[in-house]
């Protein structure tokens, strides 16, 4: 894996690496790097132009736990060094390059879906055609959430930019953002396959439902959400599996609906993720858990307890353990939606912001996700409330980046991350809900792309 240490324009005009493809899943190792001239000719170069943006997808989760998870009360560093600890005392300076890097490999994978989309006249086979675009059009749509949800008015860019074009420079409002998202997302639900009819990591329809539901859950379309959500719980191809560390340990299961991949023991295609988040990481220990956390855990919730945290060193979290040769080249796929994850929106979408609800459908989901830990489930008529809600998928999808956005959907981050901070001896302000726009790229807009408040 390559990282990738540039500004957002270099980032946006950086040529796709051509990728192969095996049967069982994506095969992202990198045959060769072809820069865009004469490039995308055919079917087959655009082909290998659309894997590209799963291999670029592979950068952006590497250190995405950082701006996530190490700014809720999940996760932290085990020492509090350097630039980690402003992730987890909630003030990110805006140079600081973990975050730098966060936005250039976003906007990379952005450029390589718009390369996708704009290549598409090549491509003769009409059916393969519209894969091609649904697919740029389900990642392009998941780096925006990323971006708006993290920085709040980012530059909005659909079309293969060219040096000079202000539309890299310019923030367009969340809005906008998200009305691009919703309209991606829509599209690509209409061309992508069912699962059985794509190689394994690539996007499929269930895919892009349950992402556009989340977007939609977090604008407050919460009708619009449990819509998508009732058809993806009634699609065949998904279910909980039975044994809850098996959804991080048997990959490509039943319960995965979307992941980035990864290869053990593989220079190119490995991550070093799992590396960091131990002792012997090269920064000792990142996205440790929080004292917070296992306070909420309950006694009994053995099941999850035993994946959560690593039995042999309970401060570090447990879910992505490596089983590769070298601990520096792991193969732990990064799941980004999951069925538990879509039971547990469901009720949301059903509780619309209330602090309670008594529907079947809401408390019967919510107990499927409990039922499968073990734990202990809502009678029939029992009140489902916003709090247990919020708990439940603040155990069930721990240190899965969800916890910070979550907080801010469900309307209690200030509240929440306010009392976490007095008790953790560091300040927070409701403007450190949104991360510092990187330096770098302020300073090689001349200005033109203004800071966010508070920073």
């Amino acid at each position: 894996m390559k990282k990738k240490y540039l500004n957002i324009i270099s980032a946006l005009m950086l040529g796709a690496a051509t990728l192969t493809s095996c049967e069982s899943q994506l095969d992202l190792k990198p045959i060769s790097a072809i820069g865009d001239n004469g490039f995308y000719q055919n079917t087959q170069e655009v082909e290998a132009a659309t894997y590209a943006m799963y291999d670029g997808l592979q950068n952006t989760v590497l250190r995405e736990f950082a701006l996530t998870e190490m700014r809720s009360d999940n996760s932290k560093s085990k020492n509090s060094e350097g630039e980690w600890a402003q992730f987890e005392h909630m003030n990110v300076s805006p140079t600081n390059g973990t975050l730098s890097s966060y936005w250039t490999d976003c906007y990379n994978v952005v450029f390589r879906a718009n390369k996708v989309l704009a290549s598409l006249e090549v491509v003769t086979d009409e059916s393969k055609k519209e894969i091609f675009e649904s697919e740029a059009k389900f990642v392009r749509a998941l780096m925006y959430f990323n971006l708006a949800r993290g920085f709040g008015d980012v530059p909005l860019v659909t079309k293969v930019v060219v040096p000079g074009d202000l539309e890299t420079t310019e923030r367009i409002a969340k809005n906008t953002v998200y009305q691009q998202i919703v309209q991606d997302l829509t599209e690509a639900i209409e061309g992508l396959p069912a699962r059985d009819d794509i190689q394994e990591g690539r996007a499929t329809k269930v895919a892009a439902q349950a992402l556009l539901a989340k977007v939609k859950l977090t604008t407050g379309d919460y009708a619009g959400a449990k819509t998508l959500l009732e058809t993806v719980i009634s699609n065949g191809n998904y279910s909980l599996v039975e044994n809850y560390s098996d959804v991080f340990y048997s990959e490509l299961n039943s319960e995965i609906i979307f992941a980035i991949q990864f290869i053990n023991d593989n220079a190119e295609e490995s991550q070093d993720f799992s590396y960091e988040f131990t002792k012997l990481g090269r920064n000792s220990g990142l996205n440790y858990v929080t004292d917070d956390f296992k306070s909420y855990v309950h006694a009994d919730d053995t099941l999850r307890t035993a994946v959560l945290y690593n039995p042999e060193d309970v401060k570090e979290n447990g879910k992505f353990i490596t089983s590769s040769a070298d601990n520096r080249l792991c193969g732990n796929d990064w799941i980004v939606l999951r069925m538990a994850d879509v039971y547990l929106m469901y009720s949301e979408a059903i509780l619309a912001g209330a602090e309670t609800t008594t529907d079947a459908g809401a408390v019967d989901a919510y107990n499927m996700v409990r039922a499968r830990a073990g734990m202990p489930t809502l009678d029939a008529g029992s009140a489902l409330t916003k709090q247990a809600l919020l708990l439940e998928r603040r155990i069930e999808l721990g240190f899965e980046n969800h916890r910070l956005y979550d907080l801010v959907r469900f309307g209690v981050a200030e509240e929440v991350m306010g009392a976490f901070a007095s008790a953790n001896g560091f300040t927070f302000n409701g403007t450190k809900l949104l991360l510092p726009i990187p330096q770098r790229e302020i300073d090689t807009s001349y200005g033109v792309l203004k800071q966010n408040p508070g920073y």
